[in-house]
């Protein structure tokens, strides 16, 4: 399986020859099409040209001719006769078609530049072909001669096309280079992300990438750098969550072990006996809520979509909250004031009614004897806001961010005795964002706590 490296190497490798070759033909296809057709008229009025002098000036034919070739142009004189001169270099190929010659010196010109025969990978215009030239008839001294001329490419342009021959070697070499470079410098950090994913499918996060680039791989790495930590975060809120697990089923088992097992004791006194039942039955009863809890945080976590959406009237449900609740507001003397416009919302109503209870046992249960709570329902923004306030004991300004976090509970000692998991905000949270909304707790040390949900009224 070929890298990425050499896939793209060799895709832009290709792209630079394909594109000099494609260059080339478009070149030579506009010498055939454009230039040509100038380069015979301009060689035919040359030739012209030299035709008037000699006819003019018979005796300094040779001279001329001699000067002429030397600026860089081959010509071929002959009366065929046997007579044949060549002025300058040789003609690569003689190949001049038979009658050409003698329709020259019939009076015709020749014009093999314009009909020299176009090749898809040749230029004709550095053909140094004796076909490949301009022919005209010269009279000298009372006899007639046909003139062949076309320049010499290698006396021309000889330095030139080495020059543009080394110029267009060279800028190959070094696009190539610059290609395998680029290319590099490209697929390094690609690998480099390969190489991180690898560590992270191990376990390990930590990972650094160079993120300080502006373009698609500079923010690809940013992502990816978030992500690693995110998953990392997630494996330790995942290795807490089974270390709290654990610890929240090994306690309530631990007690009720014990105590079973001091119950065999046929001399157990029946006061202590029905004391460790009730101890037993207690502990049970937080496994139970423990194995519901996690159930729910489970279902919300695996399908938060999958909810049994009704219109639900607020106001008769916090009602029935409060009513349900009314034996322990009593108990602890507890004031309510409900104050809730008649809004209907779409949700489930069983994990609505959840939220409510749980927010509303929290201030009862951190609230002292003859404070009061406050709950509050209205409409605003296109949104519900429903606000649980209380006058308790509030929470510390430090823990009050990891409230809703699983299993984390502010006073570990006393939520023990009052059987608390410490899963119940965070099944609340849970439950509000599976509804579109958002949920944030104020609080103030020795002055109360307010919670603030705020749902979507569609």
């Amino acid at each position: 399986m070929k890298s990425l490296y050499v896939r793209m190497s060799i895709l832009f490798c290709s792209v630079i020859v394909i594109s000099s070759v494609l260059g080339f033909l478009m070149s030579n296809a506009y010498y055939q099409v454009k230039i040509k057709p100038q380069n015979d008229a301009k060689l035919t009025k040359m030739a012209l040209g030299l035709q008037s002098f000699i006819e003019d000036h018979p005796d300094a034919v040779e001279e001329y001719l001699l000067s002429t070739a030397s600026l860089g142009y081959k010509m071929y004189l002959s009366n065929d006769q046997g007579d044949e001169r060549f002025y300058g270099l040789p003609f690569r190929k003689n190949d001049l078609k038979e009658g050409e010659l003698q329709k020259v010196l019939a009076g015709g010109t020749y014009h093999g530049v314009a009909d020299f025969p176009s090749q898809m990978f040749i230029t004709g215009f550095f053909d140094n072909q004796l076909s490949n030239s301009i022919g005209v008839p010269i009279h000298i001294h009372g006899q007639t001669y046909a003139l062949f001329m076309r320049p010499d490419a290698e006396v021309q342009f000889g330095e030139l096309r080495i020059f543009f021959a080394v110029l267009i070697a060279v800028t190959i070499l070094f696009s190539l280079w610059f290609v395998l470079i680029t290319v590099f410098h490209v697929v390094r950090p690609i690998t480099r992300l390969t190489e991180a994913t690898k560590k992270i499918s191990k376990g390990r996060y930590d990972i650094k990438l160079y993120t300080a680039r502006r373009d698609e791989i500079g923010q690809l790495a940013s992502h990816f750098m978030v992500m690693s930590r995110e998953l990392e975060r997630t494996n330790r809120s995942r290795q807490e969550f089974v270390a709290n697990v654990s610890h929240e089923i090994e306690s309530p088992l631990t007690s009720i072990q014990g105590f079973a097992h001091a119950l065999k004791d046929a001399t157990l006194p029946d006061q202590q006996r029905i004391e460790y039942l009730s101890i037993i039955d207690e502990e049970s009863r937080r496994l139970s809520m423990l194995s519901k809890q996690l159930l729910t945080l489970s279902s919300l976590d695996y399908d938060g979509n999958a909810l049994d959406k009704r219109s639900i009237d607020l106001r008769a449900q916090l009602r029935q909250v409060v009513q349900i609740m009314e034996w322990r507001l009593t108990e602890k003397e507890l004031a309510v004031r409900l104050h809730a416009a008649d809004i209907t919302l779409q949700g489930d109503s069983n994990l609505l009614y959840q939220v409510w209870m749980n927010l509303l046992s929290n201030a009862v249960k951190y609230t002292q004897a003859g404070g009061s709570i406050s709950i509050s329902a209205e409409v605003s923004d296109h949104s519900c806001v429903i606000s649980f306030a209380d006058n308790g004991e509030g929470i510390p300004e430090d823990q009050l961010p990891m409230i809703f976090d699983r299993f984390y509970k502010v006073d570990r000692a006393r939520t023990r005795d009052s059987n608390s998991t410490g899963l119940g905000l965070s099944i609340v949270r849970k439950i509000i964002e599976v509804h579109g909304g958002t949920i944030e707790a104020e609080s103030h040390l020795g002055k109360g706590t307010t919670f603030t949900v705020t749902l979507p009224l569609l």
